[in-house]
């Protein structure tokens, strides 16, 4: 009978160790995600300098790809010495203008007080008379500020009885004068570093090679801006030479009257008269000896005829 009871013991024992042991293998089938949750700490821990790298990528890329952007506020200096910006384009009006009028001296006064008006002024003024053809004609060369230059323009074609020509020239000069400030900035930074290098130059050599370069880069500079200066002005300010002329007789009186003739005549008698003497007074030297001449031969006549009645 004990032998039973033992026997049931033992098989009691082993059935639980059996049922023990799965228990164990179901907890390590449990416990096994774990590492998948060490990859993923893994590759979080190397996700945030891969993030910083490409960061500093595009902040370099965005860096060097300023200074191509258009409309940028504030350019490095080589960029704005190669390309100056121009604010708006330079044109320069050029135009001739000749006409007939009824009044040539009222006609110069409305054209200086629309002038005066203006802004403008007269560069050269002058008035000539043809007596032959019956003419009184003014010539006037103009200066007017660009923005009044239709003004004045339509201000002095009004005054025109007849309008023999009208020429109105319009040129473009805002590459040129890109180019030529280009120059002038690229010549301004040389300048520059030149003046950095004679404060560095230590053998007298060295210094004079720089200042005579220095000399001739700012002869270029003074150069390059009389002629950013001329255009400027040109650009400012435009020119128009005009013309005007009347044929009535009473404003040409050039003097075809008798009078006039007759004391013209006398006027230029006297001329004559005067410039003779003045012509002979040139002679002087050809005059003595012509007189010398005359008593040497007046002598020896007169000696010849003592000999004679002598004889």
């Amino acid at each position: 009978m004990k032998k039973y009871l033992l026997l049931s013991l033992l098989a009691l024992m082993v059935l639980a160790c059996n049922q023990n042991q799965p228990e164990k293998v179901s907890a390590t089938e449990v416990l096994l995600p774990a590492p998948p949750a060490e990859e993923k700490a893994k590759t979080t821990r190397f996700k945030p300098p891969v993030l910083k790298a490409n960061a500093e990528v595009l902040e370099n890329d965005a860096v060097e790809e300023a200074p191509n952007v258009a409309d940028q506020n504030t350019p490095s200096p080589s960029t704005a010495v190669q390309n100056p910006v121009v604010s708006d384009k330079k044109i320069i009006n050029e135009g001739d203008i000749s006409f007939e009028t009824a009044d040539v001296v009222k006609t110069r006064k409305q054209i200086m007080t629309s002038l005066k008006q203006l802004g403008g002024y007269a560069e050269n003024d002058s008035e000539k008379v043809n007596g032959d053809e019956n003419r009184k004609e003014y010539v006037l060369g103009i200066r007017i500020p660009a923005a009044n230059f239709d003004t004045f323009l339509n201000s002095v074609s009004g005054t025109a009885t007849k309008i023999d020509q009208k020429n109105i020239r319009v040129r473009d000069v805002t590459t040129e004068y890109i180019d030529t400030k280009t120059r002038l900035n690229n010549k301004l930074e040389l300048e520059k570093r030149y003046l950095n290098l004679l404060n560095r130059a230590g053998k007298m050599r060295d210094l004079l090679d720089i200042e005579e370069k220095l000399t001739e880069i700012r002869s270029d500079i003074e150069s390059t801006q009389s002629q950013l200066n001329y255009m400027s002005k040109q650009v400012q300010y435009s020119s128009l030479n005009i013309s005007f002329y009347t044929t009535q007789s009473k404003q040409v009186n050039a003097g075809n009257g008798f009078g006039y003739k007759f004391m013209a005549a006398i006027g230029n008698g006297f001329d004559g008269l005067q410039s003779l003497f003045f012509a002979l007074i040139g002679f002087w030297p050809f005059l003595i000896i012509a007189v010398l001449l005359w008593v040497v031969i007046k002598r020896r006549r007169k000696t010849r005829v003592q000999l004679t009645d002598a004889e």
